[in-house]
């Protein structure tokens, strides 16, 4: 199967087909409108619990405790730098989320950037923001470590 070929229009109902149903179905069924369908979903829902985490941040962060304690004061400052930290890889992630959803809408979700081979259903099911296949991923990340970035 190569990146030319048209997703088939299989389950034409509004029903998001479940995991189990995915990996049942067919080579030949591959980014069909039911999988397109159930990544999108599922990509819709990261991107709300992302967001609902940062706004939850905000919220925690604008909470200023005044603590007279310099050791106390200081553990609250670190936790607030680790959640600074966790919502910075939160909001890459989320530019992924967005940008896989584009790619879907365009049609090009589920397809190696590199090679233009399919990623994979279970690859895609486990990291939903997957833009590279396996064996590609792994040559980049060979590539990384022999030279560095």
């Amino acid at each position: 199967m190569t990146k030319t070929t048209k997703p088939n229009t299989a389950q034409s109902d509004d029903r998001i087909i479940t995991e189990d149903e995915i990996r049942a179905m067919g080579e030949g069924d591959y980014m069909n409108a039911a999988q397109l369908a159930f990544f999108k979903n599922r990509l819709q829902e990261l991107e709300r619990e992302l967001l609902k985490n940062a706004g939850e941040t905000t919220e925690h962060l604008r909470e200023t405790v005044l603590v007279p304690d310099p050791a106390d004061r200081a553990t609250i400052e670190e936790e607030h730098a680790l959640e600074l930290r966790t919502r910075d890889r939160e909001r890459k992630l989320l530019k992924k989320v967005q940008q896989s959803i584009q790619s879907i809408d365009g049609g090009e979700y589920g397809w190696c950037e590199e090679t233009g081979e399919p990623i994979g259903i279970p690859r895609l099911i486990a990291r939903p923001t997957a833009t590279l296949s396996l064996e590609a991923q792994q040559r980049r990340e060979l590539k990384q470590k022999l030279y560095g970035d």
